[in-house]
Order: structure tokens, then C-alpha cells, then sequence
């Protein structure tokens, strides 16, 4: 069950922001974007960060316009692959825009895959989570943590180090193919880092040799962990952001319970970014989808799905985040203690996990 449908006020607050946010955009874009008739995102599962109200949400404020889903499962750099694959494609299988861990952001702006867009409320963005030029910016982030399926785990772990413990034999997995997804790649560096290792290459390194351990040891089931793999036991711990893992609670509705923690070695926040394809079929739409997304509106349909906006800040001083939701988020101190690693960092860690889980760890993670 989402979290909205426990929330009716913070619901009747989303619904009215959505009914008149067309008003707020120029009739130009909207004219344009509607002409255009179809925006197409990628690697958008709608129990991700609530992705669900956000589809409803665009659609009731902008109804002339359909939404395009192509592979929800896939990862950061499937996203990035599917721009360059589809260059001068204007068909349905080109990505408009894309929903992509920190790291792949400036690499695909090297790469001339962007085009620039700067939303309305580009100012309440942080500048450290945003290109000065509008080519990507930060969305929402979340911090690592375990969805653990209690039917079916006595003692839930409540740190990396735990997970090498002989109880946990054929249990534990990640949320994605370390070798594309931006959420397992970042496991791997909370791994290192719970070690003590400092972020990026280092951590990366402690983190390979942690899932080695942990693969060596018969714990690790490379198998990529999603609520029906939780639920039917496949793979009863999960590692993953904090928001998949409490909707994944949510969804499951005790059946069976599950129990969300976030490990006490390490609190990893990660951010996820958004950006227009340079070579967007539909880039109007695109424009449109950004301007719904760092919204008001867009921004409360995240965090009803347990992510962090990127402008929570800005919102909580103009009190615009009603309390009932507020009040469902987990605890402050889970996340005071978050640690962010820089770009350089996330981009150091991400190269070397790629290039080393083949060789260090040796488990073909699969669907």
C-alpha cells in the first residue's frame, strides 16, 4: 500500500498543487510540449520514490500528454546507452530523459548526451547538486540501508559486518548488477566505507573485497532483490536505498513483515539526477516533465514515496510539506549521521567496481 493512501491531507495537497500547476508554466511550453503529445522516460519503476503519483500527478495537470515508460528495471548506465543507441532515432525506444546516479550526470555531459534546461525554481536547487549550466541536477537521495524479511531472518543485521555471519548463509543480495546499476555500485562503496575505508577508490576497493568475503562465504545470492524476490524468500535481505526498501515494507503489508534499518557502520546518502537527452524526440515535453518534477507538487509525490527531495529544504522553510507527512518519514537521526560523497568520489568508486566485481567478487548478478 503507498504511503498517499494513508496521508489524505497531504494527498488533498498534491492533487491541488497538480490542478493548478499548468497555470504556473508559460502557455508556450505547455502548447508545445502538448503538441508534441508523448514524453518517454526510462528506468522509472512505479514503486520508486513514488513514481506512481508522479506519473498520475503530470497526467492529471498536463492530460494531452503520454507518458512513455521504456525497461523500469533498468540501470543508470542502461539509461546512458539508451541515449547513445538512439541517436537520430526519433521513435518510441529514444529516452527524452533520464533519472541517473550522481556519477552518470557529468559523464554524460561529457559526452555530449544533455541539452541544458533550467526549471522555474532552479534557485532552491543546491548548487552542489546541480551543472551551473542546467545540463543535470540533483532530484531527490536517500541513504543505503536493509529491507530484511523477518518470516524468514531471526536476527536482523544491523551493520555490513553482520551480513558475514554464518546465520545469514544464502541471504543477502543487492537491489541491482553492480556493474550497471548506480544503487548496487553505491553498496559496494558503503561497504568499503563501513570498513573505514575514505570514499571512492578506496572504498571501492574495501567494498569488493567485502562482497569477495561475503561470496566466499555462501551468503551472497546473486540474484538482483526486488519485493517478490524479498517476500519469496530468494532473497530474504536486501541491500538498498532506505525509500525502495520502506515502500517495498508498504507494498507487502506484513505479508510478510518486513523490517527496514539502516546499518550503524555506515549512513551513505546517494543523489540521483535528472536531465533531457540532447537528442530528446520530444524535447518540449521533456521540459514540461522537468518543470512538473521540481515542482511543489512533483517534489511532495517523492517524498510520499520516502525520498528526499533535493529542494526539502526550501519547502520546509515556506511550509509547504504537510505534517502527516512529515510525520511518516523515518526518524531525523537516521539520517544526521548521512555522509555525501562528492562527485569525484562517487565517480572514483564507480569506475572501479565496474572494472573490478568480474575479477574481485566473481558473482554473475542476474535477474
Amino acid at each position: 500500500m503507498n504511503i498517499k493512501s494513508t496521508l489524505a491531507a497531504s494527498a488533498s495537497l498534491v492533487a491541488m498543487l497538480s490542478a493548478t500547476l499548468a497555470t504556473a508554466q508559460s502557455a508556450e511550453l505547455i502548447a508545445a510540449a502538448t503538441a508534441e503529445g508523448m514524453v518517454t522516460t526510462i528506468a522509472l519503476p512505479m514503486d520508486w520514490c513514488n513514481y506512481q503519483g508522479v506519473h498520475d500527478g503530470f497526467r492529471a495537470a498536463y492530460p494531452g500528454i503520454e507518458i512513455n515508460g521504456l525497461n523500469p528495471d533498468a540501470g543508470s548506465a542502461d539509461e546512458v546507452e539508451a541515449i547513445r543507441a538512439n541517436v537520430g532515432n526519433t521513435g518510441p525506444q529514444a529516452p527524452d530523459v533520464i533519472d541517473v546516479g550522481l556519477s552518470f550526470g557529468p559523464a554524460a555531459q561529457a559526452e555530449g548526451l544533455l541539452q541544458p534546461y533550467k526549471v522555474e525554481t532552479w534557485d532552491s536547487i543546491p548548487d552542489d547538486a546541480k551543472d551551473a549550466d542546467g545540463h543535470w541536477y540533483g532530484d531527490y537521495y536517500g541513504v543505503m540501508a536493509f529491507a530484511v524479511n523477518t518470516d524468514l531472518v531471526e536476527n536482523v543485521p544491523t551493520s555490513f559486518e553482520d551480513l558475514l555471519k554464518p546465520e545469514y548463509f544464502g541471504q543477502v543480495a543487492l537491489a541491482g548488477d553492480p556493474r550497471a546499476s548506480n544503487q548496487a555500485i553505491l553498496a559496494v562503496l558503503a561497504a568499503g566505507m563501513a570498513r573505514g575505508a575514505e570514499p571512492g577508490a578506496d572504498a571501492a576497493a574495501a567494498g569488493l573485497a567485502f562482497f569477495a568475503e561475503l561470496n566466499a562465504a555462501g551468503n551472497f545470492v546473486p540474484v538482483i532483490g526486488k519485493a517478490g524476490t524479498l517476500a519469496q524468500g530468494t532473497t530474504p535481505i536486501v541491500i538498498q536505498w532506505d525509500y525502495n526498501a520502506l515502500a517495498t515494507r508498504d507494498t507487502l503489508a506484513g505479508n510478510p513483515p518486513v523490517e527496514v534499518t539502516v546499518p550503524a557502520d555506515v549512513t551513505l546518502a546517494g543523489v540521483y539526477v535528472q536531465a533531457i537527452s540532447a537528442h530528446a524526440p520530444q524535447p518540449e515535453a521533456a521540459k514540461l516533465w522537468m518543470e512538473y518534477l521540481y515542482s511543489d507538487a512533483g517534489q511532495l509525490e517523492w517524498l510520499e514515496g520516502y525520498c528526499h527531495p533535493i529542494r526539502f529544504n526550501d519547502m520546509v522553510a515556506r511550509g509547504v510539506i504537510p505534517q502527516e507527512l512529515m510525520d511518516a518519514l523515518p526518524p531525523a537521526e537516521a539520517y544526521e549521521r548521512a555522509v555525501f560523497p562528492t562527485i569525484d568520489q562517487i565517480t572514483a568508486n564507480a569506475d572501479a567496481v565496474k572494472a573490478g566485481w568480474d575479477t574481485v567478487v566473481g558473482a554473475n548478478v542476474v535477474e
